[in-house]
């Protein structure tokens, strides 16, 4: 991690030195070709040029170059959600009767994806904690096609070994994917043995709510002696033998974005680029202030209310976050008021924190979640998820963090 190497790279990746310096929109949703010759070639991907903005835009395509930098990949498919990347790289690998390993916590709308939406299309599902790696190689075994892991569980906020469960899965040739929405910069998992990693940019990435977005990014296939060339893929083999290196791109526009159309419009992607250019700056300051606050609240709160994150010497995870995540795992940390009328209470007598549904935001974020995200979820998925009648996830943002803190303490007086 190196803040300064990515504070250069993506001023320098954003601005152009010679006509407008800041980056340009492309609103158009269709593109004229000069000829039936060149039509035929765009189509057929040859020439490299836009064929209709549902399968790439020019302003998409800047959004991508850019987040393909940051994380060390090949390339990148920028959606219209965070969602809207895992569904498309999801539905464009597996098939019904296939399985997807889950491994560790995950936000309320992943859950509910792969346990309900896609069980809807015959795709199964199954669940594991971080540390169980006696059920993670018996699944690999088993010959599934797929292991999804957050790179910081949200809201439960456990840390993953990224590198060893992506050992197993190239040890089995199963393809990872990691959400790592909660740390860009902070981890690169595609350099840790990933295969496709996805972010919802609407987070940390624009850092200001005003444009919704994802984006997948993408690993070289190396396409004589790939894992995808194992057999349980052969109904992507076709694609892989005229794609090449860029078959995984490939893969999700052919098999999903093109037919279901998750795609990123241009205000959105410009605006995710307008964020991106502090990115660094905002993560290196939010990591930063994450620890302060943790600290003051965990000796100064009352003892009803219980403060939780990797930080903390108490966690879990502690040794992991010390030894994996050295710059710090996001801008999220969870209080825990045990009862939801306590949490309530807390969260409305809070004057600096803002209550909404999102996190990574320049401003400091909290939301009860059992009442909101998680209210339709039953005990046990609460339970395997960590969500607690008290429990309120927080986002710092860039505020002094006493001031942060000061807030929370002032607001569990009774």
């Amino acid at each position: 991690m190196n803040y300064e190497y990515f504070n250069t790279l993506l001023v320098q990746s954003i601005g152009s030195k010679t006509g407008s310096t800041a980056p340009q929109i492309t609103p158009s949703a269709s593109f004229g070709y000069k000829d039936a010759m060149q039509a035929q070639e765009i189509f057929e991907g040859t020439k490299k040029l836009p064929l209709y903005a549902r399968v790439g835009n020019p302003t998409n395509t800047k959004l991508e170059s850019i987040v393909t930098k940051i994380e060390n990949g090949f390339g990148a498919i920028a959606t219209s959600s965070g969602m809207g990347a895992i569904s498309m790289v999801l539905s464009a690998i597996l098939s019904a009767n296939d399985e997807i390993l889950c491994i560790g916590g995950f936000f309320g709308g992943t859950y509910t994806l792969v346990g309900e939406t896609l069980k809807r299309f015959a795709i199964k599902s199954s669940f594991c904690e971080i540390d169980d790696f006696a059920t993670i190689e018996k699944k690999l075994k088993s010959n599934i096609k797929i292991v999804l892991i957050e790179s910081v569980g949200n809201p439960g906020l456990r840390l993953p070994d990224i590198k060893k469960i992506s050992d197993l899965c190239k040890s089995y040739e199963t393809l990872l994917i990691i959400d790592n929405t909660t740390t860009p910069l902070l981890v690169r998992p595609l350099e840790l043995g990933a295969d496709i990693v996805v972010h919802s940019s609407t987070k940390n990435m624009s850092g200001h709510s005003a444009a919704l977005g994802g984006i997948a990014v993408f690993r070289e296939v190396d396409s004589k002696s790939d894992k995808l060339l194992n057999q349980k893929y052969k109904d992507l083999h076709e694609i892989i033998k005229k794609a090449q290196k860029a078959s995984l791109i490939a893969i999700c526009k052919k098999r999903a974005l093109r037919d279901i159309g998750m795609s990123a419009n241009a205000f959105g992607s410009f605006l995710t680029i307008l964020g991106l250019e502090t990115l660094a700056l905002r993560v290196q300051r939010v990591n930063k202030s994450v620890e302060t606050v943790v600290k003051i609240l965990e000796q100064k709160l009352p003892q009803d209310i219980v403060v939780n994150h990797p930080s903390l010497e108490k966690s879990r995870d502690f040794e992991n976050y010390k030894k994996f995540f050295k710059n710090g795992c996001g801008p999220i940390f969870t209080v825990d008021c045990k009862t939801q009328k306590r949490a309530f209470e807390f969260i409305d007598k809070l004057k600096l924190a803002t209550m909404t549904a999102n996190i990574g935001d320049n401003r400091t974020l909290v939301l009860h979640m059992k009442s909101t995200i998680y209210r339709d979820f039953d005990k046990e998925s609460r339970e395997h998820l960590g969500i607690t009648d008290g429990l309120i996830r927080v986002s710092v943002g860039l505020e002094n963090p006493q001031d942060i803190a000061n807030d929370f303490l002032q607001a569990s007086i009774k």
